[in-house]
């Protein structure tokens, strides 16, 4: 049986960077995934922008609004050290009446309360932002200056060298089936083999609620999935416009973005998303999935407390919204048209990137803003860990492998190489944490 004193279970940005993390230590690590790469799903599927905390509230999500601003910095160093695109262009946020202005105002508060510097991000009015972008039609906007795109896939990709290089063992292509609590830690059923940890960190993603289940934790929660979708905008007007563009979200209610036009770092831009109710975390295209999977979601949504969200109107009316944006091209334009009214949709040919997103609901039938961080004796699930998760991702583990270090379970001698970057100044930076 192999042995390990941590296995992570997901190969993302999340528990990758933490194996990166742990490998700095005189310590055995094991990093177990399904797929056959690392960074198969939403590390890679999706638009790669390295976001500035200004919409985030900094009471609430003040732990991943710092990691996001600490790990700009990480994320360009060490992208520029390994060839990594980083396109710097910049986001603007427009508001469309007074009522979105009033949330523009509010997230200029939050994204300085966050550290966002006054010379980083401006409020604008709608001759401003005209002048940055002649193209872009609205009521005012918010340009924060520091947004960029990269590829995350690829930085996860290329830290995951680095942990392996330092005795990391990736066990792609690997299932688990089952988690079990035993005298020397924890027991992970694979397909053919087990395999027993002193620490189990879960960080699947999409996932991580079910791997958390199985060890009796979490079972108040439930996980929707909702694909977004983007369009690739042609030659004649992919640079109409060099910026970032988000629009103030109609339903601030649930973890949605309006339509946004998205500078990629391969050079494209594109349009979307809207956010497609999926049977599972992989169903990146159509509708039903996998039959089995579909009935089993559907059995949840009418019996656990998803149910309460199809009493919910302004949910109804968002869903409704978002299925008409996928199935047609032009309604997806129509609401981008809103605030870069000359594109057509003639400009858009093919479709772009499709990711998951899989939020966690609440037995009262609410969506969770909040990351959650569930332990056990022997373990730390990872839960509702998304955007902008990518972003935060080496400061975020950092600050848990601390939380771990003052629980006594890396206790382990460090390793001469000090690594790629600061460990102890991001714990500075980042806020006080609660032990383990």
């Amino acid at each position: 049986m192999l042995k390990f004193d941590f296995a992570i279970i997901g190969s993302g940005v999340l528990g990758t960077t933490i194996s990166y993390w742990l490998s700095l230590y005189e310590t055995s690590v094991c990093v177990i995934d399904k797929e056959n790469k690392i960074a198969a799903h939403a590390s890679s599927k999706n638009t790669g922008v390295v976001h500035s905390p200004f919409y985030l509230d900094p009471q609430k999500r003040k732990k991943i609004a710092k990691a996001a601003l600490i790990s700009h910095d990480l994320w360009r160093d060490f992208a520029k050290s390994r060839n990594i695109p980083w396109k710097e262009c910049g986001t603007i946020e427009v508001a469309l009446d007074e009522k979105q202005h009033k949330t523009l105002e509010k997230y200029l508060k939050w994204g300085h309360q966050n550290g966002i510097s006054n010379s980083e991000l401006e409020l604008l009015d709608s001759g401003e932002v005209a002048k940055k972008e002649p193209h872009i039609k609205c009521h005012s906007g918010i340009y924060c200056s520091r947004d960029v795109s990269t590829d995350y896939g690829a930085l996860t990709n290329e830290l995951g060298k680095i942990s392996e290089k330092n005795g990391t063992r990736f066990l792609l292509g690997t299932k688990v089936q089952d988690i079990k609590n035993t005298y020397y830690g924890t027991k992970i059923i694979l397909p053919g083999s087990e395999l027993e940890c002193k620490f189990l960190i879960n960080c699947a993603g999409g996932y991580s609620l079910n791997m958390a289940t199985k060890m009796g934790l979490a079972t108040d929660y439930s996980v929707l999935h909702f694909r977004g979708e983007y369009w690739i905008a042609d030659a004649s007007i992919a640079n109409l416009v060099n910026t970032n563009v988000y629009s103030v979200a109609k339903f601030s209610n649930f973890p949605f973005l309006d339509p946004h036009w998205i500078k990629r770092s391969n050079g494209q831009t594109e349009i979307g998303p809207n956010a497609v109710p999926v049977a599972d975390a992989e169903t990146y295209s159509g509708y039903v999935g996998s039959v089995p999977k579909t009935l089993s979601r559907l059995k949840e949504i009418l019996s656990g407390n998803p149910r309460k969200l199809l009493f919910n109107s302004e949910f109804l009316t968002l869903v409704s919204k978002e299925w008409k944006s996928s199935l047609s091209k032009s309604a997806m334009v129509s609401r981008v048209r809103q605030f870069i009214p000359a594109i057509k949709p003639a400009n858009f040919t093919r479709r772009g990137t499709a990711g998951i997103r899989s939020p966690i609901i609440t037995k009262n039938g609410e969506f969770l803003s909040e990351i959650l961080e569930l332990e056990s004796e022997n373990s730390l699930h990872v839960v509702n860990y998304n955007s902008p998760g990518a972003t935060g991702a080496p400061a975020y583990a950092a600050f848990l492998v601390k939380k771990l270090q003052d629980g006594g379970f890396v206790n382990y001698p460090s390793k001469p190489d000090k690594g790629i970057w600061n460990f102890q100044k991001i714990l500075e930076e980042m806020p006080h944490q609660n032990s383990y």
